[in-house]
């Protein structure tokens, strides 16, 4: 079994956007994006709501289509792809978990490597080294989500998403129902996680506070367009008219 250490392949970038637009009737969610992810970086997408954030994480696992251009994963576009393999390929964690509520935290967590057909006591070892890696009491796998706290559910979230060992994880406002402290507690786990098991994480926030925090770089999305890419010094730094309307609204609203 893979040890999470992320998966390697030729060519520096994970996922790629050539010349990307996403329209719904007249209106363009997603205008002219070209955008590399580096393999193993996590990019956070930054934005208010309906910027073209969440629109362009659903372009990645081929739960939208795009209206022109191609996206490519692995070298390979989408629509080459089957869905199913690509999905399996990509791990996606939500705001509201998504946890099967008559599933067991074990079921959860065990849901692709059981399809994939791994043995059942390699899919147990992983379920046990999964809640040990996102912080959870291997003695939980029994538990039903309603048995569980908020973070506990995102945790386990996390793992599920983890569960065979995708190169690639796509992740929207997965904190962004939870109260500040327990928010903050993941925030720094999954920095922490991430910088152990080196996968390609692509995380949408409005937060920017939890970009600065988690980002290698910060991708800022206004109007659907990308306004340009930064790391998170360069974000905090940078004169250009998007970024300081950005930090100044930010700042407007924690103050």
């Amino acid at each position: 079994m893979s040890q999470d250490s992320g998966h390697s392949s030729a060519g520096p970038n994970a996922i790629e956007f050539r010349e990307v637009h996403f329209a719904i009737r007249d209106h363009e969610l997603v205008r002219g994006l070209n955008l590399a992810v580096r393999r193993g970086e996590t990019l956070v997408l930054l934005g208010r709501s309906g910027s073209g954030k969440t629109t362009t994480l659903k372009l990645i696992n081929r739960l939208l289509e795009p209206s022109a251009g191609e996206v490519a994963v692995e070298g390979r576009p989408t629509a080459a792809w089957d869905p199913i393999r690509l999905r399996r390929h990509i791990g996606y964690v939500i705001q509201e978990v998504g946890l099967f509520p008559h599933f067991t935290v074990e079921r959860n967590i065990a849901l692709v490597p059981s399809i994939e057909g791994w043995p059942r006591a390699q899919v147990r070892e992983r379920v046990q080294t999964l809640l040990r890696l996102v912080g959870l009491d291997p003695a939980l796998a029994g538990r039903y989500p309603a048995e569980l706290s908020g973070g506990q559910r995102q945790r386990v979230g996390v793992a599920r998403a983890l569960g065979a060992d995708p190169p690639i994880l796509l992740m929207d406002e997965p904190f962004g129902a939870l109260d500040p402290l327990t928010r903050a507690e993941l925030q720094r786990e999954f920095r922490d996680l991430q910088s152990r098991i080196g996968k390609t994480v692509v995380f949408v926030t409005h937060d920017l506070s939890e970009a600065l925090l988690l980002a290698s770089r910060v991708g800022l999305f206004e109007g659907g367009r990308l306004e340009g890419l930064y790391t998170p010094g360069e974000f905090l730094e940078s004169p250009d008219p998007p970024c300081v309307a950005y930090r100044n609204a930010f700042r407007a609203v924690q103050a």
